[in-house]
């Protein structure tokens, strides 16, 4: 492979400490090396007046799967925004809130995001998940299973056996080739089947007679004794519901007592997901208020914690969640059309169009407790910015998202033209909060806190020799004076991102498709004889396939990256 020297940027790197010093970068065989490493004939690229970051990494979103695909098919009207090749490179692409397979690899590129993960993945379509992860060009891409209704883990957990849970996780994510424990409205989901829902941590499962407590504690329990290395990323229960921050905060203090258990460097035992929409006050949307920095009081003092902002942009949008009972719940609310579907023995989910328009001022209201979730985050490695794509708007918005996260005064302009500007005010903290992040903060928010949320520190998010030379150069000088349009600008179309040595994007154009690959984990235990059991049983007893026809085979993953966990011992 080439050898590259990025030479005199703003290196703004979280994993070293380095703060917009001007340095340069080197790469040889698609890592980062000491300048010293490289040879004569390193290419150099120019970054003078540039500032330079790792490749972000998304760590929560809805880019591929069956939903994905039905909400594509279910809201033709999102196809009007069409993305035109001006290069060889890549090919025609469409959609806003939910693009095609190539759209997606384009655009995080564009933005200078090298990696993304998939947030709900049903194992009985995981081919299908891994089919679509397949088709999306340059990002490296891994997918979360959902555990948290799913008929073993409810079993086993409510007969308090952790270790076949242990078991159970680690066929499933070899099987469906996943990379973490996804809990989903825990025990929720599944309560749907009989039209009903758990709103609170204590509300019992029909059927199954256990509770939201019991699931999450004990995935977390399961998630440290197999030692994986992200821990238990939860979506809570209630979502989207005045009043429902005390059912987040109850949730959260589920994790106290317990110990990260991994060799990973990751140090938390819980991330909640999309904080925003669990962070409301109030008992109806009259009343409805911000309650983000009751949340925030406790994540920021709970260290073994994350947390990602699910920051509302007001776009048109699409929701969809394996959270079916919400998405009943939505369109109900807004009487939009709706789809919804069960899938057996595992979860559920919804698709409903949605508005978030700076006219109504439960959405201004939404706007606000997205952006106070970042900026009342004491550290940075902690707190995440994603807009839970496309619920809250669609992941291309991040750059306007740094900008008000970054600028004041932008906030302030979005905040007065608001129709409902005083009651918004009034309800919220923003209008208060004069803190500006820094791009220093933005890498930390970016890159190095989700990778190594992830597990993933040694290898993505930061520019150190040894790690893989995903970079981004954007056009942006700190040290002059710059609009806050200009902090957009610059976030929008980098001028340059390499994936893993090869230049991807120059000036905000495709030039490669790069060379991405797919994550999953495999975790080693003890051979268990109960469970392989269980699940011969119930794919003979319940399941519309048979096993053989379920498990994920090696064909459907490109370019595969084993994460190896051992738990036997």
């Amino acid at each position: 492979m080439a050898e590259y020297i990025i030479k005199n940027g703003f290196v703004f790197d979280p994993t070293q400490g380095i703060k917009g010093d001007k340095a340069d970068i080197a790469v040889k065989d698609g890592k980062i090396v000491k300048s010293t490493e490289v040879s004569s004939k390193a290419k150099t690229i120019d970054a003078s007046g540039k500032t330079v970051m790792a490749g972000a990494v998304e760590i929560h979103a809805h880019i591929a799967g069956p939903k994905v695909n039905e909400g594509r098919n279910y809201r033709p009207e999102d196809k009007l925004f069409t993305y035109r090749p001006k290069s060889a490179s890549s090919r025609m692409a469409g959609g806003f809130s939910i693009p095609t397979t190539f759209k997606t690899g384009y655009e995080y590129a564009r933005m200078g995001y090298t990696t993304a993960m998939e947030a709900a993945m049903p194992p009985l379509y995981a081919r299908h998940v891994h089919e679509e992860i397949k088709d999306t060009p340059i990002i490296d891409e891994g997918a979360y299973p959902v555990f948290g209704n799913n008929w073993f883990v409810l079993e086993y957990l409510k007969n308090k056996e952790i270790e076949n849970t242990c078991a159970y996780i680690s066929w499933l994510l070899e099987a469906s080739k996943g990379y973490a424990v996804k809990v989903v409205n825990p025990g929720g989901t599944e309560a749907w089947g009989w039209g009903l829902n758990c709103l609170t941590i204590d509300d019992p499962v029909p059927y199954f007679d256990i509770t939201p407590r019991e699931i999450v504690t004990g995935l977390i329990e399961a998630n440290e004794a197999l030692g994986l290395p992200h821990s238990v990323h939860i979506h809570q229960n209630s979502l989207g519901n005045p009043g429902n921050y005390t059912v987040t905060l109850d949730t959260l203090k589920l994790a106290e007592g317990f110990k990260a258990k991994n060799k990973f460097g990751r140090e938390q035992v819980l991330h909640s997901t999309h904080l925003q929409f669990h962070s409301y006050g109030g008992d109806s949307w009259a009343n409805f208020e911000s309650k983000s920095k009751e949340v925030m009081d406790y994540v920021n003092k709970q260290k073994n914690i994350t947390v990602d902002t699910g920051c509302v942009t007001l776009d048109e949008t699409t929701t969809m969640t394996a959270d079916g009972p919400f998405e009943h719940h939505l369109t109900e609310l807004n009487h939009l059309k709706w789809a919804n579907v069960d899938v057996e023995l595992e979860t559920a989910a919804g698709i409903v169009p949605y508005i978030y328009s700076p006219d109504i001022k439960v959405c201004e209201i939404q706007w606000a407790i997205g952006l106070e979730l970042a900026l009342m985050a004491k550290d940075p490695m902690r707190c995440f910015i994603t807009t839970d794509h496309p619920n809250a708007g669609p992941f291309t918005r991040y750059p306007r998202i740094i900008k008000w996260l970054m600028s004041a005064e932008a906030r302030k302009k979005q905040i007065e033209s608001f129709k409902h500007s005083a009651k918004m005010v009034e309800a919220t903290h923003i209008a208060g909060i004069d803190r500006e992040l820094s791009l220093y903060e933005i890498a930390q928010m970016t890159r190095a806190g989700p990778a190594k949320s992830l597990g993933l520190s040694h290898q993505y998010g930061g520019l150190a020799p040894g790690m893989d030379a995903d970079i981004v150069v954007y056009d942006f000088n700190p040290e002059k004076p710059h609009k806050p349009e200009d902090i957009e600008k610059a976030f929008s179309a980098a001028a340059y991102v390499m994936k893993t040595g090869v230049p991807v994007v120059i000036n905000g154009e495709i030039v490669s498709n790069g060379n991405k690959r797919t994550l999953w984990v495999k975790a080693k235990v003890n051979e268990n004889p109960q469970v392989m059991r269980d699940i011969r049983d119930k794919f003979l007893r319940y399941y519309s396939v048979t096993q053989a026809n379920y498990d994920v085979s090696s064909h459907f993953v490109p370019n595969p990256h084993v994460i190896e966990v051992d738990a036997t011992h």
